[in-house]
């Protein structure tokens, strides 16, 4: 299963370091299950968007994945890619870059055709052959014509595939270089959120975050005097404050740190996708791993 996750410190800028692919076990072992593809997105002080991805298997690319990338921004957005659709390159891995903004999906969404012919024009903002980049630019489209309300855009954007399309997840997160958004829909996949308190739990102390499947540990020392905001995958360590966000829910970081949220998505896919519905690759991405 791919793997999400999101910070945002705002207002504040903040460094913070990330290991993409930090497993303690063999290459070799590794080799037979890594995903196929890191990525990892944040943004300059003047908002330009940055990524850097590792667009192969694993271990065709394992300097980038398990070297450590400090980093400074407001908002952060890692994927871990296990592939549904769309070959191993660059033009397929994940953050995907449109209009300035920074997006990340966990999920599958099939009937491509028909969204390509609802995008119309608008299918030349995607240069991958993924169905999360095709997503990603019908919110953009639909913010567009929402003139910039993007909590807009992205909700005309789920509503339509969610009542036109065979979905099995539509997980994101969404980075602006000052404002993060998470959908969680429908219940397929978990999506955690943590509203954490500068220093965490005890106070004082740095954010240190690792996956279970140790893919992914996230390290900042800014974090021990700054509150922010983590949307992943998973609860990624023991603090209390973890909360599963619910199916439907549409989760708002603002420029100020506030955390809103409010449910878009209230009814379940008109179809709803089971793992015996999709290919054999496409359901193998989709499955738990620990």
């Amino acid at each position: 299963m791919c793997r999400l996750f999101g910070l945002s410190s705002a207002p504040r800028r903040s460094h913070a370091t990330f290991w993409l692919l930090d497993a303690p076990d063999s290459l070799m072992a590794q080799s037979h299950r890594d995903p196929d593809g890191t990525g990892l997105g944040y943004f300059d002080p003047d908002g330009t968007p940055q990524v850097r991805k590792a667009p192969d298997a694993a271990y065709q690319d394992r300097a980038f994945a398990s070297e450590a990338r400090q980093v400074c921004s407001v908002t952060f957005l890692a994927h871990i890619r296990l592939a549904s659709t769309g070959s191993l390159a660059a033009r397929n891995t994940h953050p995907f870059q449109q209009d300035g903004r920074l997006f990340a999906h966990n999920g599958v969404v099939e009937g491509l055709d028909a969204l390509d012919a609802q995008l119309g024009p608008d299918l030349s903002l995607v240069g991958g052959d993924t169905d999360s980049e095709r997503f990603f630019a019908l919110i953009t489209r639909e913010i567009r014509g929402q003139h910039g309300d993007i909590g807009g855009g992205i909700e005309r954007a789920a509503r339509w595939i969610a009542a036109q399309l065979p979905v099995y997840s539509l997980n994101f997160i969404l980075t602006t270089p000052d404002e993060l958004w998470a959908l969680r829909y429908p219940g397929t996949h978990e999506l955690h959120v943590l509203e954490r308190a500068a220093g965490g739990q005890h106070g004082g102390r740095h954010l240190d975050h690792s996956g279970t499947a140790g893919r992914l540990r996230v390290h900042s020392g800014d974090l021990a005097d700054a509150p922010s905001v983590v949307v992943a995958s998973e609860q990624m360590d023991d603090h209390p404050d973890w909360r599963l966000m619910e199916p439907g829910e549409l989760l708002h970081v603002t420029p100020d740190g506030r955390a809103d949220r409010r449910l878009v998505l209230p009814d379940p896919p008109a179809r709803l996708l089971r793992l015996s519905d999709m290919s054999a690759r496409a359901a193998e991405s989709q499955r738990p791993s620990g």
